[in-house]
């Protein structure tokens, strides 16, 4: 992994599967690209179905957010990982900006809802709450702008990593709408074992 990471080593940069909770574009997404560019990334709807994945052997490894220094315990992604039984082989804290995406050529003034993970909602909901948005919960960021896109409907935003936008051919409204200037999250590595 990189500066700013605990327990990982340059013998750990060969070619594997890392899983990842969430669609491509999604911040976990962006964290396997960062920081184990050498892996494939495999997309899973779930925490339990990413953790599920290495602990089958589908996949090598495991990116799975924790904390977040806006609202603490990621959850359920921080309870699963204490039980899931796999060694913790690495940590990073990334920083997580969110944007506002719509579908090109809308205006914010049309813009009713906002669809996004749960977690990411409650680290924006000062500045949502500003712009007057019906927060709607979503499984993912990255799923939400791709249901945005596929939608069709100009009344509806994500909230997603800016680079979502550019992957599902959307708009980028605001930039920075989480709440903490300094908002960062804190993901793990999964491994089966040691080393």
């Amino acid at each position: 992994m990189t500066a700013g990471t605990t327990g990982a080593s340059a013998g750990d940069e060969r070619a594997g599967r890392t899983a990842f909770q969430g669609a491509p574009g999604a911040f976990s997404h962006e964290a396997c690209v960062q920081l184990r560019p050498w892996d494939e990334h495999v997309a899973f709807e779930t925490f339990e179905a990413a953790i599920d994945a290495v602990k089958s052997g589908v996949c090598d490894c495991a990116l799975i957010p924790v904390e977040n220094s806006t609202i603490g315990d990621v959850e359920p992604a921080a309870t699963l990982v204490r039980h899931s039984g796999l060694v913790v082989a690495g940590e990073a804290w990334r920083p997580i900006r969110m944007a506002l995406m719509a579908l090109p050529g809308v205006d914010l003034g049309e813009l009713r809802t906002v669809a996004s993970h749960p977690i990411a909602l409650a680290q924006c909901t000062g500045n949502l709450g500003a712009l007057n948005l019906t927060m709607i919960e979503a499984f993912d960021t990255a799923g939400a702008a791709r249901a945005v896109s596929e939608g069709g409907d100009r009344s509806r935003a994500a909230l997603a990593p800016a680079a979502a936008a550019e992957v599902y051919g959307l708009s980028v409204m605001r930039h920075d709408l989480q709440d903490s200037a300094d908002n960062r999250t804190r993901f793990v590595l999964l491994t089966r074992e040691a080393g």
